[in-house]
């Protein structure tokens, strides 16, 4: 498959070997709960993708990391949707270190090992609270009375990569001077005293991503690893959640496109069906790679604030229908006998289905989207 090919190529150029390694082994081990294919990615050194090339990292593209991403899906979609987690805190961080000088030495510090030292950042934004509002964690962090820190209480669920990960990123309310309450983002590495993780993520569909509940109980953090927020008013999206907001949607959009693809590679390769049916179902699955690389390349040209979100979110949205129509042609095309004698079929078929759940969900952002493009700004809530 042509675009699959094209993606398997930028990800050689960036993880020599690292598909090969993946693909020694059948599907089902490498999406089991105890696969190696998080540490095969560290081992090819995966974690550096986004890292701009001062701090030792391959300085990615975000049109590059959308094809490294579909790639790597396609072979593993846990590993795709677990190192979303990872890229889009790292891209996040390293534009507020370079564009708005807003990481401390200390954050710096830990931020500069993350090529070098193969570093895993885990994302602790969800909570497992239906229709959660992600930007108002139930996570709270107190003030230490010396003033030198926080301790942090809650727990994050699901939480990729929440036994392979380095440092957590978690999302936390914090009690300002004015004894009001504010976003924050901590950066608390995984062998603070007080983390611990437990076992939530249930289904066997992307059981490899690590997705547990990662528990925090008065986990001492100091002020120095704290990102407060700064918006420009209590409703608009700052610098901050604008870059996690893109990258984030980008990449897991990415992923589940590289998912779909593995089944149309199937079909293609088997000369299933019609030549009028497998075009058919190509031009829906290029349809849905050409949405996420325009978006990515919309980036790369400087689109950002909320029209980058907008952007980024009407490919997701977009993409996510597409998909869901690509695989349900793939399965009947590939057809029965094949979902009977391998469990690869109903795997990646379900696993592509899984992009729906990601937030924010179509219908939680449906009227903002609505305002935004009837002209007015575009407000998460």
């Amino acid at each position: 498959m042509r675009s699959l090919t094209t993606a398997r190529g930028i990800c050689e150029q960036f993880h020599a070997g690292l598909l090969d390694a993946l693909e020694e082994l059948p599907l089902m081990a490498r999406e089991g709960a105890d696969s190696p294919v998080l540490e095969l990615y560290r081992e090819h050194g995966g974690p550096g993708l986004l890292v701009p090339a001062a701090y030792g990292g391959a300085a990615a593209s975000a049109l590059q990391a959308v094809r490294v991403q579909r790639a790597i899906a396609a072979a593993s979609p846990s590993l795709g949707v677990a190192t979303v987690m990872h890229h889009f805190t790292v891209a996040m961080l390293f534009r507020l270190a370079e564009v708005a000088d807003r990481l401390t030495p200390a954050q710096l510090k830990l931020m500069s090992a993350v090529a070098s030292d193969g570093l895993l950042l885990a994302s602790g934004w969800a909570e497992g609270r239906t229709d959660q509002n992600i930007l108002a964690p139930a996570v709270v962090a107190d003030r230490v009375p010396d003033g030198g820190g926080y301790l942090v209480n809650g727990s994050k669920k699901p939480c990729s990569l929440s036994r392979s990960m380095d440092v957590l990123t978690a999302s936390v309310m914090v009690a300002d001077d004015d004894g009001r309450s504010s976003l924050a983002l901590m950066l608390i590495p995984a062998s603070s005293p007080g983390i611990e993780t437990r076992p939530f993520w249930a289904t066997p569909v992307l059981a490899a991503s690590q997705s547990d509940e990662v528990r925090l109980t008065d986990v001492e953090v100091p002020e120095d690893l704290v990102i407060h927020s700064t918006p420009e008013d209590a409703e608009r999206l700052d610098d901050l959640q604008t870059a996690g907001f893109t990258w984030f949607e980008l990449l897991a959009t990415s992923s589940y496109v590289g998912a779909a693809s593995a089944l149309v590679a199937q079909v293609l390769d088997g000369g299933r069906g019609s030549a009028p049916e497998r075009a058919q179902l190509a031009v829906r699955l290029e349809a849905a790679v050409s949405l996420v690389e325009g978006a990515a390349r919309s980036l790369e040209d400087g689109t950002e604030g909320d029209e980058a979100v907008a952007a980024v979110l009407t490919a997701r949205y977009a993409t996510q229908d597409l998909l869901a129509r690509t695989v349900d042609q793939a399965v009947e095309m590939l057809g029965g006998m094949a979902f009977i004698r391998s469990g690869d079929v109903a795997y990646l078929s379900s696993a592509v289905r899984a992009l729906a759940f990601h937030p924010p969900s179509r219908a939680s952002v449906a009227a903002e989207l609505a305002g935004y493009f009837a002209g007015g700004p575009l407000r998460l809530s």
